[in-house]
């Protein structure tokens, strides 16, 4: 059984990227979009990780809050201080994409579609990115038989390559995306708690979210 431990770090990750893939593909309605997307990674998740998900500690976690919330001001100042920062080619460009709403103008009308995606946004992203991110892809990248590797531990190749790879999932925002795949790496290795990272990126995309419903910066929402 061993061998397979990788797919409670691995699985609902790539149903994440599956689910992304589909949603492209085909232009399903909202709020059907998001419920069969929670679904399905919720359900994965239950099927795959929940001994992981429940291991879970926060001993950092006045601290990982902090960090949480200092990654979201991070995510949003360039563009609240600086007008058009984000139109600039280096951030729009035929590998990163086009910044555009998924979400339609009648759709964000919706109040089921505002909550499912706040709740996909703030509970099921911050796990199934963390425990691969943070919990297993750097760990694997310095030994295939990544359960040797403590939690936290990185090569430099490791944590160069994790925070790029996060960076680039990020598409226009790239470069914030970087910033705090460094700074997630960062409080990982310092924490070597899961939980801690699952928490900081949970408060990061909680105050994201608030921003982009009371500014209706939608574009932060891709």
């Amino acid at each position: 059984m061993r061998r397979y431990q990788a797919v409670q770090y691995v699985a609902p990750f790539a149903v994440f990227m599956a689910c992304l893939a589909v949603a492209k593909m085909f232009a399903i309605p909202q709020p059907w979009e998001l419920i069969a997307w929670v679904v399905v990674v919720a359900a994965t998740i239950a099927l795959t990780s929940r001994d992981l998900v429940a291991s879970f500690r926060f001993p950092q976690w006045m601290l990982s809050i902090a960090v949480g919330i200092a990654v979201f001001i991070l995510w949003v100042a360039p563009d609240a201080l600086i007008p058009g920062w984000r139109d600039s080619w280096i951030f729009q460009t035929g590998i990163t994409g086009h910044l555009k709403v998924s979400i339609k103008p009648t759709e964000l009308a919706d109040p089921l579609v505002m909550w499912l995606r706040i709740a996909r946004a703030v509970i099921l992203v911050p796990i199934l990115e963390e425990i691969f991110w943070r919990g297993w892809l750097p760990r694997w990248l310095k030994d295939s038989n990544f359960e040797r590797v403590p939690l936290g531990t990185y090569t430099t190749f490791a944590f160069i390559v994790t925070a790029v790879l996060f960076a680039s999932e990020h598409g226009p925002f790239w470069e914030v995306g970087l910033l705090a795949g460094i700074i997630y790496n960062w409080w990982m290795w310092r924490t070597k708690s899961l939980g801690d990272l699952v928490l900081a990126h949970a408060v990061t995309n909680g105050c994201l979210a608030a921003y982009v419903v009371f500014t209706h910066q939608w574009q932060f929402w891709m």
